[in-house]
């Protein structure tokens, strides 16, 4: 049975966007009824499509009955986590030929990574890149000449913006192919260790180097689960990926057995047996509540307090953070992975990975399981694990294609409680994100690595307008005190709404030296936000006439976690005579931010989904 609060909430969600999900679904209903687009082409256009093929793919688009697939591609090699995509498009060509079918690579999306432009200007561009992601996403599929996709992309913006994009096209059936995570490097507390030492001066940057390149190592996602790893949780829960997928490391026998299964399944379902679910009928309200559930009860990245908003509106869907915190309530928090614990993803999947935890979620009624997924409908089979099956031969003839891959049971039993646990023994009873409401707004807290010591912080205020200033008051030895950074004029109109994870290792020192400091500000933190309590995505950001641009230096402020309270003790009556306290504009070019002034100019609050484009 449906655990009562998760068929409360979906309820809610489904009454609120019946009007929306009904225009939706009756878009795609109607891109569904067009005659097959290839067949209507006219003969330049069909030239154009064919024009660099070979005979025998030219010869089955011009017969235009078999299957033509779009490729999707996020692949650059400066970029670990996409760097595996670069072969791909050729194994998705070469089992396409094997069904009679073809496949292209339709167009590229752009992959930023937020890990390069931490505290750096290109860092006003990421949150926007997904939505240019998106539109990158629908312009490669506007040719209309493709029957299926496959969406290669990993990390933070690029999955929300790929299907944002994709849901446009609802009509077709879509995958989302995980690369994987990069193997094990040194310890996350190490990491953690050697960047406050480097914050309070007692290391060196060659030392720093040293220790980041150890962990930052090879092809594949980063190991902690901020953004990227947060994705992939939620395709797979979200039934996009194939089962048991997400996180099998790049260049494996099992990763290279699971990308040809995925192009394998869907050519049997678009030649054979006619039955592939298409992505409107895939992402449906239930489909975002599961997503949200996955989130919650493993910590994940706070960034998707935001993505999932705009995801779910891209399907016709209205989230808004009071479903999740509504959710938090009663979703058991059941990993620990780093920030939120000291173990990373290879662990994770080593003690029972997304099957394990599936199938406890589904014990006690948490997801729904009355929803369709890539390979049929239900989540029985996302209770399951992928093996290397070593009986069958292998699909492609060459020594270097995938191998033929089954399924078996997950494992009954989690094989290291310390990192995911079964539901009935849950790390929290509450899930991992809250919501915080005052008379600042509203704002988005990670609960799930914060100790609870440090969960409620009631402090003297010190103002900011950027991260900056914060460092350079640290480095002149001002913050030696109880306090609450207020990090202002950091939202999504005033700068995009970059990540301020250069606060993290101040922050945490001065926490570990005893202080109580917390973090307000309508910025982002990173995926990964750690053990200091930070009230981020503040809406109504500064710039538009937020109480966060009204906090005078010395204010006190409270921030209530288990009580989901954020305020500052200010009157009512005083708050109303104050002036916005807002600094000189900040620099909009250089970096290419010249080129995203309309993005700023028209972007929405943090709350829906900070995106720059309408969507009804």
């Amino acid at each position: 049975m449906l655990h009562p609060r998760i068929q409360e909430v979906t309820e809610r969600v489904i009454e609120r966007s019946k009007e929306t999900r009904q225009a939706y679904l009756e878009r795609i209903a109607h891109a569904k009824k067009q005659t097959r687009v290839r067949a209507g082409l006219g003969c330049g256009n069909i030239a154009h499509v064919m024009a660099a093929c070979s005979s025998d793919d030219k010869a089955r688009l011009k017969s235009d009955e078999q299957p033509n697939l779009a490729i999707i591609n996020a692949y650059n090699d400066m970029l670990s986590a996409h760097v595996p995509y670069k072969d791909y498009p050729e194994i998705i060509k070469s089992l396409a030929t094997k069904f009679d079918a073809t496949a292209q690579v339709a167009g590229g999306v752009p992959a930023m990574c937020d890990g390069v432009t931490q505290g750096r200007d290109g860092m006003e561009l990421s949150l926007f890149s997904r939505d240019v992601i998106a539109m990158s996403t629908a312009v490669s599929l506007s040719h209309d000449v493709f029957d299926g996709v496959f969406c290669l992309g990993v990390c933070d913006k690029i999955v929300p913006g790929l299907l944002i994009g994709a849901l446009s096209f609802g009509h077709l059936p879509t995958y989302f192919l995980p690369a994987g995570p990069m193997q094990s490097g040194i310890p996350n507390k190490e990491k953690a260790r050697v960047r406050q030492k480097f914050a309070q001066g007692l290391v060196s940057r060659e030392e720093l180097l040293e220790a980041e390149s150890a962990s930052y190592h090879s092809a594949g996602t980063c190991t902690f689960y901020g953004t990227a790893n947060s994705n992939q949780m939620l395709m797979e829960i979200m039934g996009l990926h194939l089962p048991g997928s997400s996180f099998i490391n790049p260049y494996t026998e099992l990763r290279d057995g699971l990308t040809g299964h995925a192009v394998e399944t869907m050519l049997k379902q678009l030649i054979e047996t006619k039955d592939a679910n298409c992505l409107a009928d895939v992402v449906s309200e239930k489909t975002i509540i599961n997503g949200l559930v996955g989130l919650l009860s493993t910590g994940g990245s706070t960034n998707h307090a935001i993505h999932l908003v705009a995801i779910a509106k891209a399907a016709g869907v209205i989230l808004t953070w009071k479903d999740m915190a509504d959710l938090s309530e009663v979703v058991p928090l059941l990993t620990r992975i780093y920030p939120n614990g000291s173990a990373d993803v290879n662990h994770f999947q080593a003690a029972g990975g997304m099957g394990f935890l599936m199938k406890q979620l589904l014990s006690k009624g948490y997801l729904h399981n009355d929803v369709k997924t890539i390979v049929g409908d239900g989540l029985e089979a996302y209770t399951t694990e992928p093996m290397l099956d070593k009986d069958s031969s292998v699909i492609m003839t060459n020594s270097t294609g995938p191998s033929k891959v089954k399924w078996v049971a997950c494992p009954e039993k989690s094989h290291d409680e310390e990192v995911l646990r079964p539901i009935d023994n849950p790390f929290s009873k509450q899930g991992g994100l809250q919501l915080l409401t005052g008379n600042l707004g509203k704002a988005v807290i990670k609960v799930s690595a914060v100790a609870e010591s440090h969960q409620v912080v009631s402090a003297p205020a010190k103002v900011f307008s950027s991260q900056g200033e914060l460092q350079e008051a640290y480095s002149r030895g001002e913050l030696n005190t109880d306090f609450i950074a207020v990090i202002k004029e950091q939202g999504p109109k005033a700068k995009g709404m970059p990540e301020l994870h250069k606060l993290t290792p101040v922050m945490a020192t001065l926490q570990d030296q005893g202080y109580k400091v917390a973090i307000v500000t309508d910025g982002r933190m990173s995926g990964a936000s750690g053990k200091v309590p930070a009230a981020i995505h503040l809406a109504p950001e500064a710039v538009e006439g937020g109480v966060i641009a009204k906090i005078h230096e010395g204010d006190l402020v409270t921030l209530d976690a288990p009580a989901g309270v954020l305020k500052v003790h200010v009157s009512d009556e005083e708050l109303a005579k104050r002036e916005l306290q807002l600094s000189q504009p900040s620099q909009t070019y250089g970096t290419g931010r010249e080129l995203f002034a309309g993005f700023r100019n028209i972007v929405s609050s943090a709350d829906l989904g900070a995106s720059a484009f309408g969507l009804e």
